[in-house]
């Protein structure tokens, strides 16, 4: 795969009819290895190991309506409250983060009401604070670290 501008984490890969799967600490199984998950990997151990998020409130994969039809968000993590906290949208490396991915995110989080938002491809990575009262949006220069309240 890919190297990725993310730090390097112990992973485990086996193959299943010639087809490379990946183990999710989160999903506690093998999934299938794809660009994508190879970027949503580093980011789910990223969060666990540099910023100390405990792995029971992140949710990979998870799924949600928008506009009666069904989605579903790379990553969601919530706080000790049960809140959303942080939305991560996860791209191959070869895809370009442009405003349609930002708005991609911008939409789920309209669901959601994650006070933080992540996009990345794994090589280049953007996070912003969102002021959902006063509807701005503010870049970050690095992920929160995650509070205990």
């Amino acid at each position: 795969m890919t190297s990725l501008n993310l730090p390097v984490f112990d992973y485990k890969i086996k193959q299943v009819e010639g087809k490379p799967y990946i183990f999710d600490v989160l999903r506690k199984k093998y999934v299938r290895m794809t660009p994508e998950e190879w970027v949503r990997q580093h980011v789910v151990h990223l969060l666990i190991n540099q910023y100390e998020y405990p792995k029971a409130l992140i949710r990979g994969e998870g799924g949600m309506t928008l506009n009666q039809l069904q989605k579903r968000t790379d990553l969601l993590v919530y706080d000790r409250s049960g809140k959303p906290y942080l939305l991560v949208e996860c791209k191959a490396p070869t895809v370009a983060l442009t405003q349609q991915v930002f708005d991609q995110v911008a939409r789920y989080n309209h669901v959601h009401q994650a006070p933080y938002l992540v996009v990345t491809n794994g090589l280049v990575h953007f996070c912003c604070c969102v002021d959902h009262a006063e509807g701005t949006v503010r870049f970050l220069q690095d992920l929160p670290r995650f509070q205990d309240e």
